[in-house]
């Protein structure tokens, strides 16, 4: 039996979080069990009691093809959710090919969700992502709002172009599904987390999906685009702070080498001991930079040998780029102090040099 035929008979689970739902996910779990589609894992994340006659409903259901209902209280959040669902796949069907999540208020079609495992099993190594169509007129203002906003951050931080950051219709492979169990993130922020683990480890395939909302202004969503979204941004913004601290903790070396240099070599070469510190100095925490950009920043599996040479002509080209753009100011605008120039540039030159090194020094992606 070949490969594309053990792919097309391959189990895909569906995972369908949930919170507190409404008929809505029983008129979907019908739906897929018209087409012949599962199992499906529901996880019920501490909904309340009156809500039980609705898992109860969907338990009848599911069980018909093999499915589960995981229940639990109190409320831990969609990202605790999935990683239940996942740990559950893991140690009772280790022969899935991967499994789909999918919510539970209506948004995702049986359709929809039936693409998104032909294409895992298509693409058994890629993640899966359901991308809607943001159409300001037709969706509400948050979910347009969000992810407008996100798209941008997100892209900037991971060096990943994403149509859709907040999309909950995807597909996982086996392997990575089971590596993000142990990811961090417990609410929504968790979906954000998965695709910046997969930025540079897998592929990313986008899947176009029906967007679908029962209304635009009363549209029911349990996420807080408050709360929520200061979690997703401390968790794009903690990979730039990395990146921030790789910088300063180098700066601070090359500071310190450069005056211990100074020390030893002040007396034995009058005429060339700052050369020689500064020099000596910045090769070490040139290195020291890389190296710390290469395994704790960017996580890169990039090869040494080629990231390291593309780092140096990185790092030739912006200091060229500083001293020219900085003398050509300071000519041109001379009431305006040296320093200050130098500090505007220099800043505007390392935002570029995060994206630099973010989609071409340590880019591990494969041709």
């Amino acid at each position: 039996m070949g490969k594309d035929e053990i792919n097309s008979s391959a189990l895909v689970p569906i995972v369908i979080p949930s919170y507190e739902p409404d008929d809505r996910l029983i008129t979907l779990l019908n739906a897929l069990n018209g087409k012949d589609m599962g199992p499906v894992i529901i996880v019920n994340d501490g909904s309340s009691e009156e809500y039980d006659h609705i898992f109860e409903q969907a338990e009848a259901l599911i069980k018909e093809r093999g499915g589960r209902l995981i229940s639990y209280r109190p409320n831990r959040g969609k990202g605790r959710a999935l990683k239940t669902a996942f740990e559950y796949i893991r140690d009772n069907m280790p022969g899935a090919l991967g499994c789909v999540t999918a919510d539970s208020d209506g948004q995702h079609t049986p359709g929809c969700i039936s693409e998104i495992i032909s294409s895992l099993k298509e693409h058994p190594d890629d993640l899966i992502l359901g991308v809607r169509e943001f159409n300001k007129k037709e969706i509400p203002w948050k979910s347009w709002f969000g992810n407008t906003i996100t798209i941008k951050v997100f892209a900037y931080v991971s060096g990943m172009k994403v149509s859709d950051t907040q999309s909950g219709l995807r597909g996982i492979p086996f392997k990575f599904m089971t590596e993000l169990i142990d990811c961090k993130g417990e609410r929504f922020e968790y979906e954000t987390m998965m695709l910046l683990e997969c930025a540079g480890r897998y592929g990313l395939t986008e899947i176009p999906i029906k967007t679908v909302y029962d209304s635009k202004e009363n549209h029911q969503t349990h996420f807080d685009p408050f709360k929520d979204s200061i979690r997703i941004y401390r968790i794009l913004g903690r990979k730039f702070i990395k990146f921030v601290f790789a910088s300063l903790s180098s700066f601070i070396i090359d500071i310190l080498l450069f005056h211990l240099f100074v020390l030893c070599f002040k007396e034995a070469f009058p005429l060339l001991f700052v050369s020689i510190a500064t020099v000596g100095a910045r090769v070490i925490s040139a290195v020291y930079n890389y190296l710390i950009n290469y395994k704790f920043v960017f996580r890169s599996r990039a090869s040494k040998g080629a990231s390291l040479t593309k780092y140096a002509l990185l790092a030739i080209i912006q200091m060229c780029l500083s001293a020219g753009i900085v003398s050509l100011i300071v000519f041109l605008l001379p009431v305006i102090n040296e320093t200050v120039i130098k500090c505007i540039v220099d800043t505007l030159l390392f935002l570029v040099s995060y994206t630099v090194q973010q989609k071409l020094v340590f880019s591990s992606k494969e041709k």
